[in-house]
């Protein structure tokens, strides 16, 4: 079995502002390897709720293609968004904001959606279906694998990954990403 491959090198650069700043909750290399596989099939505006220190927004830039794509992504702690800018300062198609990200709500709609589980208010369908074009994408990532239904998680029906799953606005699928996480991809119909 051979090593993984290196990572691009715009990921590299993001872990390394991510150990300088102390900050270890980023994107998995899983669901990294899927955000530039997915962004690779983009044209239009990608966005990303929560940047954190970049390394998800560098998954995303690392599988761009051509000029017509870019990224836009808020962080709410500005020393945060500070280091993940860092890593774009040269880079036109990144444009990283030390803002909530309803700051995004405006700038859409986008052919790419990438998001937190975290907060299933803010990432329910309602909440985002009208920043997502048609045929476009959103990653949920942060889930735990479940081969239930309902999706158990923590002894609860998980609500934001049914809501998810069962929205006729989009087609939904759970992906596991690694044999502790998951994925929820969905197009907008």
């Amino acid at each position: 079995m051979s090593a993984p491959p290196d990572l691009p090198e715009i990921v590299a650069r993001a872990f390394d502002v991510s150990r300088r700043a102390g900050y270890v909750s980023f994107c998995r290399n899983e669901t990294g390897r899927l955000l530039a596989m997915l962004a690779a099939t983009r044209d239009g505006t990608m966005a990303e709720f929560g940047t954190g220190c970049g390394v998800g927004t560098a998954w995303l830039r690392s599988g761009v293609r051509g000029e017509k794509a870019r990224i836009v992504t808020a962080e709410l702690d500005a020393r945060l968004a500070r280091a993940a800018a860092e890593i774009f300062t040269d880079d036109p198609l990144v444009e990283v904001l030390a803002a909530d990200w309803s700051t995004l709500l405006d700038r859409g709609p986008y052919s790419l959606l990438f998001l937190d589980s975290g907060e299933p208010a803010a990432v329910g369908v309602d909440a985002v279906v009208d920043l997502v074009e048609a045929g476009g994408i959103v990653v949920l990532d942060d889930f735990a694998p479940c081969e239930m239904w309902p999706p158990i998680s923590g002894g609860r029906v998980d609500i934001l990954r049914e809501q998810w799953l069962t929205d006729e606005r989009f087609t939904a699928v759970e992906v596991m990403v690694a044999p502790d996480a998951a994925v929820v991809i969905a197009t907008r119909r």
